[in-house]
């Protein structure tokens, strides 16, 4: 399953209380893309935050080097949150629309409400070994002082693990914003129609990663992760972590 990929793939599978089933360069870090937002999702269920609540709808936000910047519009991909720009919105609102369609300005927001550090106490409460969420999305002043979001197979799946099995919180909000997921193109292709998978994509040029844990019905759910930096074209990343989900579903039992 694991011996032709090429390089710049890392892979994570195995049950929830482990150990690993199949790995490939897991602890290699990657660029996060939108994965990044599964941690802001965790860290605003740990906060305790009424999800109810409404909150300002804004594209203005603290850089975590200096100044401030804000989301670009066509480079999102939920025109809905942008739709509401001036009003407000509730806090589980946004978290879905970060989670289910991807959008960078609710996620922005998200991150402007718990902080930093409480994203960064996601990842160390998980067991996270190299991951790093230290700026928000299109925070460019940030990312030219070298502050950058970092992920690896093996803490995507840790991640996932920690909040499918309650070590970061009651799971069901958590879990039930991830089973809707409508970002279908990778992991979710290579499963067999209806199967359930709790799980989030990231994707920018050149890279394509899908994360989640799969619940299938004859055997224990299991925890998948596929990180991919490569020359590839997008469609044929979304390809390869198919073939790599597909294969895991098949070693199910094993």
């Amino acid at each position: 399953m694991l011996d032709d990929l090429p390089p710049g793939v890392s892979v994570y599978i195995g049950p929830l209380d482990g150990p690993a089933r199949h790995t490939r360069l897991p602890e290699k870090t990657h660029y996060a893309a939108s994965t990044m937002k599964v941690a802001v999702l965790a860290a605003l269920h740990r906060s305790g935050a009424d999800l109810d609540a409404e909150v300002p709808v804004h594209n203005v936000f603290a850089s975590a080097a200096s100044g401030m910047f804000g989301c670009t519009r066509d480079y999102d991909s939920d025109g809905d949150v942008w739709a509401r720009l001036g009003g407000t919105a509730p806090l589980g609102w946004l978290a879905d629309r970060m989670i289910t369609r991807s959008s960078n300005l609710a996620t922005n927001i998200l991150l402007g409400h718990v902080g930093l550090g409480a994203v960064a106490g996601v990842w160390a409460s998980a067991g996270a070994r190299h991951s790093v969420t230290a700026r928000g999305i299109e925070d460019y002043a940030a990312r030219e002082a070298g502050l950058d979001n970092l992920v690896t197979a093996a803490d995507l799946a840790a991640l996932f693990t920690a909040i499918v099995t309650g070590k970061l919180g009651p799971p069901e909000g958590m879990v039930g914003t991830l089973l809707r997921q409508e970002r279908t193109e990778d992991l979710a292709a290579g499963l067999p129609p209806g199967t359930r998978i709790a799980h989030k994509n990231g994707w920018v040029d050149g890279v394509r990663h899908g994360a989640g844990v799969v619940f299938p019905d004859d055997a224990p759910p299991y925890a998948i992760a596929v990180c991919t930096t490569t020359d590839m074209p997008d469609a044929g990343a979304c390809a390869l972590i198919a073939r790599v989900s597909a294969a895991a579903w098949e070693g199910r039992f094993r």
